[in-house]
């Protein structure tokens, strides 16, 4: 793993959240037509123009989650990015979980969640790391099969909290587990389609180093991967008293443009977009 170069950096600042802004604007447009010539009453009466609706609509969302990423991927290198507050870092873990429990039902993968106190208090900046929780769960069920199982921890270790997302997917070899973190300027892609621009796992080792802390991967070909984030058990001590709703996703069920590159087209249906 290595740290951005300069020019990097400039590049994620500048040029990344200029392309989103251009894209966002015509995205738009786009979604404006189609939900003029497919209205959602349409879609809630006749299951078969639902079906290719959600087709569409996963695109959208999956397009909408590259924006947001170029965006957010700029934004990770402001000066002072991060702000912490006192929150639980073990709350926001487990309502993360709750959030995409049923997306994850619909794949026919399991979603475990456990930790090792009901509660812990720690200083963080609770819509980033919401956004590295998303980003290690869309993986994790990317790469799972149905009938798999992918495990979310919380655990107190001494001076430091560890998140641990573990999966029973494919896995990866040591040569791709080397470049993971700084994979979006590699050429070579292991993801499935749509590749999207590998940010995901970039923006995590960001938030993670935002917060004073590290990410690391552990995984084998075949017997799945491990992503553990540890965060530093220290308090900020300040209190957010309101969400600053920094994850703009323009009025779009959030939770699906997050997890939207793996899942299927039945999670874009009427009855879940509505």
């Amino acid at each position: 793993m290595r740290d951005y170069t300069e020019e990097e950096q400039k590049m994620l600042a500048g040029m990344l959240p200029n392309i989103a802004l251009q894209l966002r604007s015509v995205m738009s447009n786009l979604y404006m037509a189609m939900d003029s010539l497919v209205p959602p009453e349409k879609r809630e009466q006749d299951p078969a123009v639902d079906r290719r609706a959600a087709v569409f609509c996963q695109s959208y969302y999956q397009l909408y989650r590259v924006v947001n990423n170029l965006t957010e991927a700029g934004r990770l290198f402001e000066h002072d990015r991060f702000t912490l507050y006192d929150g639980d870092i073990v709350g926001l873990c487990r309502s993360v979980c709750r959030e995409v429990e049923f997306l994850f039902e619909l794949r026919g993968v399991a979603l475990e969640f456990s930790a090792d106190r009901e509660s812990r208090i720690i200083g963080m900046d609770g819509d980033a790391l919401r956004k590295l929780m998303m980003n290690l769960l869309s993986n994790a069920l990317k790469f799972t099969p149905a009938g798999g199982r992918v495990r979310v921890r919380v655990k107190a270790d001494g001076a430091s909290v560890k998140i641990i997302v573990s999966d029973t997917g494919r896995g990866m070899s040591a040569d791709r587990l080397d470049r993971l973190f700084d994979r979006f300027l590699q050429t070579d892609r292991y993801d499935p389609v749509p590749h999207g621009l590998g940010l995901g796992l970039a923006i995590c080792r960001r938030v993670a180093q935002g917060h004073g802390g590290t990410i690391i991967a552990q995984s084998e070909e075949g017997k799945g991967s491990i992503f553990t984030v540890s965060l530093p058990a220290i308090r900020a001590g300040r209190v957010c008293l309101h969400d600053s709703g920094s994850d703009y996703t323009g009025g779009f069920n959030r939770t699906l443009v997050e997890l939207a590159d793996a899942l299927g087209p039945d999670a874009f249906s009427h009855k879940y977009l509505d």
